[in-house]
């Protein structure tokens, strides 16, 4: 009798050292890195199976704010992404503070991809791309002609889309530039830290500083400069205007009208719908803001309104992969296109990446430390560097797509806290009734 050929089984291409169904999670972990005045928890989900997942949370988000959900983890299997995301997405808000929920969510990801055999973007539907644009953030300058060269040397590294911070700080100290209420700028007479709490800390329509006509147009100066030295076929974004008011932004972003920006970010603080769609009905240069928003509910007002011409999530701070793709579908559907905030470690990066292969409006994916030598030193496993001629080609290893290096995590810790992912057992017996309805 003839041998009949075996049939092939789905189990026979999944890893046997991973029972998917069995997998259990056993603790929740962090690391805190960083370098000048940043940093970035990193942290780290193990399970019964040898399995680790990772995932960051937002620059200078507090490690507690993920740590407070391991009594909601212990014992749940993580490749229920979307059950464990909906059982603690009630812990986050706004800021910084969503950032143990996202980072616990880009974990699962992380954790489910591996258990599966599969790249964490096959778990958000698949891929629209290969390679991820970057546009490329650059600080301050202190003269338009000094951004300009600064710009050139992103284009000469192979970015193709940049941005700027154009705004009012450059002007503080000139005469002739800015009226505004005594207290509300550096450089006023009193109680510094007062003053610098009212610059940070008062929103943009209560701080009452005004741009004058010379103010305006010494900014425009600066812009005229970059473009004169950059040309106007790469896309500049710009970002950091000041805490002034809506009548204000329209004066300036008319100005800036000749000089074909990407788009003017966070121009205002994001809640006041009414007013983005009083600036955005104004301008001819598109409008842009998000960072901050956390879910796409917070997000839905401003879409809804069609107060902005792009959003612009960060993925640590909106609700980790699959709520951003969320946020990213719900804006294609207004005519919105999407670009990502993100300015973090390669992890956050990488989880960032896997979420714009996976949803169709993207634009590009901001990258802040390019001029950190050792940004790309935290990961093992891909290319060296990860970012090159300006675009991240999407991993095909499963999970996030990378190892951890420990040796750069152990090496660039910050002095405040050298815990190396230590136990947290403090965490196991925390009790809380946090049902949301009776």
């Amino acid at each position: 009798m003839a041998t009949q050929p075996m049939t092939a089984r789905p189990e026979d291409h999944v890893r046997t050292d991973s029972q998917p169904s069995e997998l259990r999670i056993t603790d929740l972990r962090t690391a805190t890195v960083g370098w000048d005045h940043w940093h970035f928890t990193i942290l780290r989900i193990d399970t019964n199976q040898g399995l680790s997942g990772y995932g960051e949370l937002r620059d200078f988000a507090a490690k507690q704010y993920a740590l407070l959900l391991k009594r909601q983890l212990v014992g749940e299997n993580p490749c229920n992404v979307d059950k464990l995301f909906r059982k603690i997405k009630q812990f986050g808000h706004h800021g910084r503070q969503g950032g143990g929920v996202c980072g616990v969510e880009m974990a699962l990801m992380d954790l489910a991809g591996k258990a599966y055999g599969v790249p964490a973007y096959v778990l958000a539907g698949g891929k629209y791309r290969d390679t991820i644009r970057m546009y490329c953030d650059t600080p301050n300058e202190l003269s338009g002609e000094a951004m300009g060269y600064k710009l050139k040397e992103r284009i000469a590294r192979g970015f193709t889309f940049l941005k700027m911070d154009v705004g009012v700080q450059p002007l503080i100290g000139q005469p002739g530039t800015l009226t505004w209420p005594m207290g509300m700028l550096p450089g006023d007479p009193g109680d510094e830290r007062e003053r610098m709490l009212n610059f940070q800390q008062i929103q943009h329509p209560f701080t009452h500083v005004r741009v004058t006509p010379r103010g305006i147009a010494l900014i425009c100066e600066y812009v005229e400069q970059v473009r004169a030295i950059v040309g106007y076929e790469v896309p500049i974004a710009a970002d950091h205007f000041g805490h002034i008011g809506v009548d204000d932004c329209m004066r300036l972003g008319e100005a800036l009208e000749p000089y074909n920006l990407a788009w003017l970010e966070d121009m205002l603080p994001w809640q006041y719908t009414e007013k983005w769609v009083q600036l955005e009905r104004t301008l001819n240069t598109p409008v842009c803001t998000g960072e901050d928003i956390y879910l796409l509910n917070g997000f839905k007002p401003l879409l809804d309104a069609r107060a902005v011409n792009v959003v612009h999530p960060d993925l640590a701070t909106s609700g980790g992969i699959l709520e951003t793709k969320r946020i990213g579908d719900y804006a294609q559907e207004q005519g919105v296109s999407m670009a990502l905030h993100m300015a973090g470690t390669p992890i956050s990066t990488l989880a960032s990446v896997h979420c714009a292969a996976a949803t169709e409006n993207f634009i590009a994916l901001e990258h802040h430390f390019t001029e950190i030598p050792f940004w790309n030193d935290f990961v093992d496993g891909l290319p060296r560097p990860l970012i090159q001629n300006g675009y991240i080609a999407v991993p095909e290893t499963p999970g996030l797509g990378f190892s951890l290096n420990e040796e750069a995590v152990r090496e660039h810790l910050v002095e405040w806290d050298q815990g190396f992912f230590e136990p947290t057992p403090e965490w196991d017996g925390v009790r809380s009734w946090d049902r949301l309805w009776s």
